[in-house]
């Protein structure tokens, strides 16, 4: 491919037909009423408007992580896509840019990296591989990248000590799966590329669009100071081409799910790479859970643009969501949509109210200016070529790909009428929820009881630990909109750091506690995590668990953490919901759901039901299973012998209470067979 920025050219065609423009934007803007890029979208449904102007613009695929695509499409974790929806999200990625690359003009895709999400297992790879293998054969040209579950060793990022522990420059190179599965010769296959540095990890493209060129840095997990020396000797060695880096971790996302934040890593990068190097323009990272966009200046006064995206918290591990960037020479901006081809391939009957076609917050669909010709203008003549033709891509995807798509209505729900407005299930074992008359704020005191309105079973509060108060635990009014259960039961003041938490238990001879469900079990409980959720002090808090290490169950237990409980309820440091249960059929080794993760500040209703007749576990949030289930389960939860009892609002570590809960629990159920979601709190009486 010629680079044709190269050269220093007139510029009098390029500003002529930015006034031609300008001036046809005036007379739609006068004439319809419209601008010209709706006009340009074909959405005036006008036959007498006046004909927009050619639109000179180019669209960027990215595919932030796809790491779960990966994972849950292998045989070993059941084929959980293919299996429910016939089809697979890595593939329909990437066959949707196959099939639509010219007509939406796309020369170039962007991986971010964590390709794959256990490194060491090949079917992931394999999945990832055939996946990936889908844009070469159409001639689609890629950059790609390791992210931190690419690599065998994932060190994070130390300031101020050890700056270059786990880069590149530490790996065995000849032993890296990604190394193996995407070496330099294959990337060497594609026409845009044209080097990587001497690790294998970073990779340098050029693709070009209207006449000009663009570089590509991408650049794996954790590159060190040789790794940016081969980077910045790239920039210098084409000093007239706009650069994007690309990078698996760069910007964070804030606690409120959208402001950026930046990160160590980031402003290291910053620092070395970015700031005095003015052709870079924009970056993209994936890592961090949700989306968000920070613009920086550079040591020259010009705007950077630094994007975040990564789905895999989402439903279905990010149910094939993926961006499109439209870069505007005739707009001056680049415009953003958040898309998944897979949703609306998926089984109509098997689609539900988290299956969203386009995302359309303000963080996911949004349009960045930028005077391309001014922004370059200190390394580049700017002179691209101007179509005769075409209108904005991003309408033309966007009306396209929702042609004949029905988005699901959520499904009809109704609140409670009163405190008894649930369906009733006769054999459930226990049923936990707060008394009537409670009021917002009323410490709950030691040896008060969370009353079992269905076996008796009642969780009474347990003396004060050392680090703990009286006050730590309350009474909440606050509850899920669907339940009927009067409020909840808050835990404040919960810290790990120090060992503070709160617990309750059932009594010492409750017959609750000598239960196996060997015929499977539902469990249900409403959960609220708050605004100020902390991984440092709260990550790990068990909403429920029991006492005993799972080490000693009956059956000669093997797996890992046998000083753990057998049962642990908890939200994880990633604000996941983690189901792990030593089964009653197989008590050798625990099996784990997870969800995605939770929202602060959001109440969730969560039900885990576990079927021996199809050997399924399966979490549901709000109504929704999840991903990340269990493949070939076994049945029940294994007691201890002699039996111990129910925890809630702590775990259980080595002999002691352990992982405090913070937050809110609602009512929590316990039913020994699976039940459907008609039986279950959201539901109401008949």
């Amino acid at each position: 491919m010629t680079e044709v920025n190269e050269g220093w050219a007139d510029e009098g065609l390029a500003e002529d037909e930015s006034r031609l423009v300008a001036d046809r934007r005036s007379m739609l803007r006068g004439a319809a009423g419209l601008s010209a890029w709706a006009a340009g979208s074909g959405l005036m449904g006008n036959a007498q408007a006046a004909t927009p102007a050619p639109v000179t613009s180019f669209a960027i695929a990215v595919l932030p992580d796809t790491q779960f695509y990966a994972r849950y499409a292998t045989p070993e974790e059941g084929q959980q896509f293919q299996t429910y929806y016939g089809s697979t999200p890595f593939a329909a990625q990437t066959e949707w840019i196959a099939r639509h690359a010219a007509a939406y003009n796309i020369p170039f895709v962007i991986h971010l990296g964590d390709v794959v999400d256990q490194q060491n297992k090949p079917n992931q790879w394999r999945v990832a591989d055939a996946a990936m293998q889908v844009l070469e054969n159409a001639g689609v040209p890629y950059s790609i990248l390791a992210g931190n579950h690419d690599v065998i060793n994932d060190f994070d990022y130390r300031v101020p000590a050890d700056q270059g522990f786990g880069t590149d420059a530490q790996r065995n190179l000849s032993s890296e799966p990604y190394l193996q599965w995407f070496p330099r010769q294959r990337a060497a296959r594609q026409a845009t590329f044209r080097e990587r540095d001497p690790s294998g990890f970073h990779e340098c493209h050029v693709f070009q669009a209207h006449g000009i060129s663009f570089m590509v840095l991408s650049l794996s997990w954790r590159i060190s100071d040789a790794g940016i020396a081969w980077a910045r000797s790239v920039i210098a060695r084409h000093p007239t081409l706009p650069v994007i880096v690309s990078n698996h971790q760069l910007l964070n996302i804030a606690a409120d799910g959208s402001s950026p934040q930046e990160t160590e890593y980031g402003r290291m990068l910053w620092d070395k790479l970015i700031r005095d190097n003015d052709q870079i323009f924009m970056t993209l990272n994936g890592h961090h859970h949700g989306a968000a966009h920070l613009r920086k200046f550079n040591d020259f006064g010009n705007e950077v643009h630094q994007m975040v995206v990564d789905y895999q918290m989402d439903y279905q591990g990010g149910n094939a969501m993926m961006r499109l960037y439209e870069v505007d020479f005739t707009g001056n901006r680049i415009d953003v949509m958040s898309f998944s081809p897979w949703v609306v391939a998926k089984p109509k009957n098997k689609l539900n109210q988290f299956d969203f076609a386009e995302l359309t917050q303000p963080n996911q669909r949004f349009s960045i200016p930028v005077n391309f010709k001014k922004r370059f203008a200190g390394f580049l003549r700017w002179r691209p070529v101007p179509s005769t033709t075409g209108a904005s891509i991003l309408p033309r995807v966007r009306s396209e790909l929702l042609a004949g798509y029905v988005e699901p209505v959520p499904p009809a729900v109704r609140p409670p009428a009163d405190a008894n407005d649930f369906p009733l299930v006769a054999d459930a074992y226990a049923h936990w929820r707060v008394p009537a008359g409670i009021h917002e704020g009323k410490v709950v005191q030691v040896g008060e009881a969370l009353p079992d309105v269905a076996g008796g079973h009642d969780m009474t509060r347990v003396a004060l630990r050392p680090q703990a108060s009286l006050g730590d635990v309350v009474w909440s009014t606050d509850r899920h909109y669907l339940s009927s259960a009067p409020g909840s039961v808050r835990f404040l003041n919960t810290d790990k750091t120090v060992g503070r938490l709160n617990a309750f238990l059932t009594a010492a001879g409750s017959s609750l506690n000598g239960r196996s469900f060997w015929t499977g079990y539902t469990f249900e409980a409403f959960v609220k995590i708050p605004a100020d959720w902390d991984a440092n002090k709260h990550r790990w808090g068990n909403l429920l668990g029991r006492q005993g290490n799972r080490g000693n169950v009956p059956g000669g237990f093997r797996g890992g953490d046998p000083e753990a409980s057998s049962v642990l309820f908890a939200i994880s440091s990633l604000r996941e919901v983690q189901w792990e249960v030593v089964p009653a059929s197989n008590s050798q080794q625990a099996q784990t759901n997870w969800s995605g993760e939770l929202i602060r500040d959001t109440w969730y209703h969560v039900a885990i039901v576990n079927d021996p007749a199809t050997a399924t576990t399966t979490m549901y949030i709000e109504g929704a299973p999840v991903l990340r289930n269990v493949a070939n389960a076994a049945t029940g939860t294994r007691s201890q012998n002699p039996p111990q009892p129910w925890i809630l609002g702590a775990g259980w570590w080595d002999g002691v209470l352990d992982d405090g809960f913070y937050g809110w629990i609602g009512e929590l159920r316990i039913v020994p067979r699976p039940i459907p979601a008609a039986q279950w709190l959201t539901a109401r009486r008949g």
